[in-house]
């Protein structure tokens, strides 16, 4: 690894989505672990249509789940590992314990206005109506994040707006529900591409690997606040950018980062 480490952008927001598929919710800090921003898809539901190696009902089945809006019950339980305090102060660095499953309980505010707990049978019920016919929904959960691929997304500011300039469409950031925002000093649209295969120092501790760039589906045609799908934006991505928007990164190092922290090139 290398000893320099130069400045390239700055973290410019932090999501996580703790129901897979479901609204996310912007935060000011974050403890990224090996296995993602800690209260990350934590929950999902399962689908008896899907296959045994992708199970989950997502927006692409019912683009109506994108409009359900949880909410941890306890929030200050999902800032962090309850002992990462003592884990970091340890010199042999051990890894944190994650909050239980009671300590991390989630409410459900559906689109009917309704409001349900995360394990209520007339959520998943709902949800089953929603997506038709064939469909038998149950909830899911675990301590480590149930990304689709890789345990954290990146996408900068510039590729959004060089997308927005590419196509005419308006294109809420959202849409990629990538965890870190950047903000990249080069100024360059798709320019974490360059990334690829190299190493950043996210605030003061966290490490990260870029390891490829994230290949997109359709649910980056799904509008965030309506669910209203524009086909067109990943028609688009498809075409002139290999069906790729945004990176995806694999953590070395674990540590809490804050909206603004410096991004730097370290090897």
């Amino acid at each position: 690894m290398s000893n320099t480490e130069e400045v390239i952008g700055s973290i410019d927001a932090l999501w996580r989505y703790p129901v897979k598929s479901m609204r996310g919710q912007t935060i000011e800090q974050a403890f990224i672990g090996y296995a993602g921003i800690y209260g990350d898809r934590l929950y999902a539901f399962k689908t008896s249509a899907g296959p045994g190696f992708f199970p989950y009902l997502t927006g692409r089945e019912t683009q109506d789940m994108l409009l359900y809006t949880p909410r941890f019950r306890h929030p200050e339980k999902a800032e962090q590992p309850i002992n990462w305090a003592e884990a970091e102060a340890l010199s042999v660095g051990i890894t944190p314990v994650f909050n239980s499953a009671h300590e991390l309980a989630m409410d459900i505010a559906a689109p009917n206005g309704e409001t349900y707990t995360i394990d209520d049978p007339a959520l998943a019920q709902q949800l089953a109506a929603s997506a038709g016919d064939g469909h038998e929904v149950s909830l899911t959960h675990s301590q480590r994040a149930m990304t689709d691929c890789r345990p954290l997304s990146l996408i900068s500011l510039q590729t959004g707006q060089q997308l927005a300039e590419e196509t005419g469409i308006e294109i809420d950031s959202r849409r990629f529900r990538a965890n870190i925002h950047l903000d990249l000093h080069s100024g360059q649209g798709f320019g974490e591409d360059q990334l690829v295969g190299r190493s950043l120092k996210l605030g003061d501790k966290v490490v990260v690997t870029i390891v490829e760039r994230d290949p997109r589906c359709a649910m980056i045609t799904y509008d965030p606040d309506t669910g209203e799908a524009t086909p067109e934006i990943l028609r688009h991505v498809t075409q002139q950018h290999q069906r790729n928007a945004g990176i995806y990164a694999a953590v070395v190092v674990e540590g809490m980062v804050t909206a603004g922290d410096a991004v730097k090139l370290i090897a």
